[in-house]
């Protein structure tokens, strides 16, 4: 009994030791398991991006951002097949997986220095980073292709898209800005050319809530750098902000006297005017073509050159010397006349916008031509020679009959005011080199000679006529002076010592001091005595004296 019990236990005691053998290889297979299977949970899908340059990647330590938050890494960077571009194949995280959609972006964030900023500074010190956009798509991807350069308004900003187009010489890059009264409210993303059209395309992004400001009736114009314009109200300048000073720009507004219109929902076309007088004109429907031959010189006459009546302008110039005949002359014949066609706007008129303003305007003009309406060049500008087409009516010059030339009614026209006034200038200036000047001149000449002989002759008989003067009057001077001189002499000589003038004159003075000497008694006695003429000196009579005095 106890020998059996003795062997069950040895038994169970070695059943045991292996159990504990096996048990930590099963317990640590386990926890293997576990974290590969934990690891594998947490793993996003494997995707491969395509970029044109590997430059500032690095296979093990560039990371995948989005919102600066790390969903994948780098694993390896490959070239792509037929050497067209690089193939980086990166890991993501699990929680990444719905951001990989078809249209997802992907850039390289690298330091970048251009005229809207800088960016990527922060990568100067942890290194090149790739940036992932999520896309609005709900189909999934694994392949995709990388951006050159990070785009500028990522998927999802609130706002609008726009299209914009400009026919005139200015263009535009991506990044230039949209201004909104100095406030840059959006970018123009991307610029496309249309082959067919011959015309350049801009997508432009306006941020919210400065979308709501776009409506029907919004106008963009062209605010590039500094724009000086010269009219009767002085020199202007405009400009939009610091940006538009070192980059092209386009702003945008409803001009003035014109009414809001409903706001823009989606995607809609506009131009882009080149300045806000032409963004301010009315958008005109309806226009009535006519031709012209001018005689006078057409320099300074471009297309768009305002077609005016009074100081009014009701229409454009639409071409210069355009073809119009099949018999066209050569340029350089002697009655050669420039063809020009001119537009006239019925609503500039004061007519009517529509078919029905177009038939009038017509009919008018019928009549306005047989009235003596005829056209002229004008100069706008004396410092630009820029010109213009000036209607005026001239009833005094014969009225025609309203001509047709090819498909268009033929205006009258006669030279312009300065045409005239410098063929007027000509014909004087003929007149005076056919007078005989050389003759003439020979003529004054010869006429001048004699007078100047004549001067010279009046100037010698002048001279000897002023020598005379002064002969005579010296000698008149020098016998007044002797005639006084001779005078004083005598009387000197009446008066002077041992002359009988000069005893008489002694006598008389002391018969003089004589007569004084007598008198000094009497001047005495008065000076005592004042009464002693009237009073005798021995009478009784009392001094009167003053009252209240004592004797």
């Amino acid at each position: 009994m106890t020998t059996t019990q003795n062997s069950s236990s040895a038994r169970l005691e070695q059943a045991s030791s292996w159990s504990k053998v096996w048990l930590v290889p099963l317990v640590a297979l386990g926890i293997g398991i576990w974290m590969i299977y934990t690891e594998l949970s947490q793993q996003g899908p494997m995707i491969n991006i395509q970029f044109s340059s590997a430059e500032g990647l690095e296979a093990g330590k560039t990371r995948i951002k989005t919102r600066d938050v790390d969903i994948g890494l780098v694993k390896e960077i490959r070239l792509a097949k037929g050497s067209k571009g690089v193939l980086v194949t990166a890991r993501m995280t699990q929680e990444s997986t719905p951001l990989l959609t078809e249209d997802a972006s992907f850039w390289v964030v690298s330091p970048k220095v251009s005229l809207s900023g800088v960016s990527g500074l922060s990568t100067l010190l942890s290194g090149a980073y790739i940036e992932l956009a999520p896309g609005s798509s709900d189909q999934t991807a694994k392949s995709f292709r990388g951006l050159d350069d990070p785009p500028l308004t990522p998927a999802g900003s609130p706002g609008m898209h726009l299209t914009l187009s400009s026919g005139e010489e200015f263009a535009f890059t991506e990044g230039d800005p949209i201004i909104y009264k100095g406030m840059s409210v959006g970018k123009i993303e991307n610029v496309y050319f249309n082959y067919a059209e011959r015309t350049v395309y801009y997508n432009a992004f306006v941020h919210a809530p400065y979308h709501q400001l776009i409506t029907q009736n919004t106008r963009f114009w062209n605010i590039s750098g500094i724009q000086v314009g010269l009219n009767t109200e002085g020199l202007t300048v405009h400009t939009g902000n610091l940006q538009t000073l070192l980059t092209n720009g386009v702003t945008f507004g409803i001009p003035e006297g014109m009414e809001a219109g409903k706001v823009v929902r989606r995607r809609t076309f506009f131009h882009i005017y080149a300045d806000y007088d032409q963004a301010s004109r009315p958008q005109l429907k309806q226009k009535v073509e006519y031709a012209l031959l001018i005689k006078d010189s057409v320099k300074g006459l471009d297309i768009g050159a305002p077609i005016e009546y009074h100081g009014l302008t009701v229409g454009r110039v639409e071409q210069v010397n355009v073809a119009l005949e099949q018999n066209h002359q050569p340029y350089l014949a002697r009655d050669y006349r420039i063809p020009v066609i001119f537009s006239l706007y019925p609503a500039q008129l004061g007519l009517t916008d529509d078919d029905n303003g177009r038939e009038t305007l017509k009919k008018n003009m019928h009549n306005w031509i047989s009235e003596g309406l005829k056209a002229s060049l004008a100069t706008g500008n004396l410092l630009t020679g820029k010109q213009y087409i000036e209607l005026k009516y001239h009833p005094g010059i014969k009225s025609v009959s309203v001509e047709q030339i090819a498909d268009f009614t033929l205006v009258p026209s006669i030279s312009g005011e300065f045409s005239l006034l410098t063929q007027k200038l000509d014909a004087i200036l003929d007149k005076l080199s056919s007078l005989p000047l050389e003759q003439l001149s020979m003529d004054i000449s010869e006429t001048m000679q004699s007078a100047t002989t004549a001067l010279q002759k009046m100037q010698g008989s002048l001279s000897g006529i002023d020598n005379l003067i002064d002969d005579v009057e010296k000698k008149q001077l020098i016998q007044q002076l002797n005639n006084t001189l001779q005078t004083f002499e005598k009387l000197g000589g009446d008066y002077g010592s041992g002359s009988s003038s000069h005893t008489q004159l002694n006598r008389s003075l002391k018969r003089l001091e004589q007569s004084l000497s007598q008198l000094q008694p009497l001047l005495h006695k008065l000076n005592r005595q004042p009464n002693s003429l009237i009073f005798d000196h021995n009478s009784d009579e009392t001094e009167p004296k003053a009252k209240g005095t004592r004797e």
